[in-house]
């Protein structure tokens, strides 16, 4: 096991911990210079990893969005890295509560809401759950969730290495050991993400990140939820939920090289956010960790994107 002070790396952010919906979470912080920083006028883009990410894959991203003259956090979603792991809270719905907790936490109205695979799952759902912190949204790696029970998305996932994993994933416990004595995490970094990005201190950083106590547990129930609560009453009322319009600026990205989701899918669900101002861009070469895989693309499409969303 490894403590969870292990994932608190150093480098251009400072690390704060802030409490919201009955929970500690962890964020990273990197703040522009200047007035913006002191007194709350810097537009606020919340970042949101994947899985079996953690806040650190946003650390390209951190500084650069300082620079462009945004407060940039990179959230631990509950459950993972530094923050709280509870044995309940693993639904979409209360990680999309968290993220506008934390937003309210920071001081902030509303908020740019980034995300990557799990994380743009939840924040695709911040404009139907969470609309009056939610100015904008980014979603990488995956489609809208309405999008991803269609049956477009559905062939092109069947016959991937994703719908094995996803099954596997809903077995008790035995996936969590995978996690803390095999070397899961690294190989599915390694299977969706595009052949040879994973370095070796990366892998062993995401190695020490998913041993970290209960972090492996909280993933996988979040992935269980996704899967077992599609026929339920409370995935079914999500999904309505999420069904509505969405109202907001929308950037969806995704990698052709992505062997989690192919680049098939990503194309045959672009659009069908429903009422979505969305713009769809692809990342030649990256897979499905865009912000670790492609940094620079993928930052030079955030700022892009984000500085000409309308002023809040």
């Amino acid at each position: 096991m490894t403590d969870s002070s292990a994932v608190l790396i150093d480098g251009p952010w400072r690390h704060h911990f802030v409490a919201a919906n009955g929970a500690r979470f962890h964020v990273a912080v990197s703040e522009p210079a200047g007035d913006g920083a002191t007194d709350g006028t810097a537009p606020l883009v919340v970042l949101l990893h994947g899985f079996p990410q953690m806040w650190w894959a946003w650390r390209h991203q951190l500084p650069v969005l300082a620079a462009a003259g945004y407060r940039a956090v990179a959230m631990d979603l509950r459950g993972a890295g530094a923050s709280d792991k509870p044995p309940i809270g693993n639904d979409v719905p209360t990680l999309a509560r968290d993220v506008a907790g934390v937003v309210r936490s920071l001081g902030a109205r509303t908020a740019v809401v980034v995300g990557q695979g799990l994380g743009a799952t939840v924040a695709w759902s911040m404009p139907a759950l969470q609309p009056r912190v939610t100015r904008a949204v980014a979603a990488l790696s995956t489609p809208h969730p309405a999008a991803m029970h269609t049956a477009a998305v559905a062939r092109h996932l069947a016959t991937r290495t994703t719908a094995r994993r996803l099954g596997f994933f809903q077995l008790p416990w035995l996936p969590e050991r995978r996690m803390l004595h095999g070397d899961l995490a690294v190989r599915l970094l390694t299977e969706w993400g595009a052949p040879g990005w994973l370095d070796a201190g990366t892998a062993e950083t995401y190695r020490t990140a998913a041993r970290v106590p209960f972090a492996a547990h909280s993933g996988m129930e979040q992935l269980r939820w996704l899967v077992r609560s599609t026929p339920r009453v409370d995935g079914q009322r999500y999904l309505a939920a999420v069904r509505r319009p969405v109202e907001v600026p929308v950037l969806q990205a995704h990698g052709t090289a992505d062997r989690c989701i192919p680049v098939a899918a990503a194309r045959a669900a672009a659009g069908t956010a429903p009422g979505s101002p969305l713009t769809f861009r692809l990342v030649e070469g990256a897979g499905h960790f865009l912000a670790e895989e492609a940094p620079e693309a993928t930052t030079d499409l955030l700022v892009d994107w984000l500085g000409r969303l309308p002023v809040s």
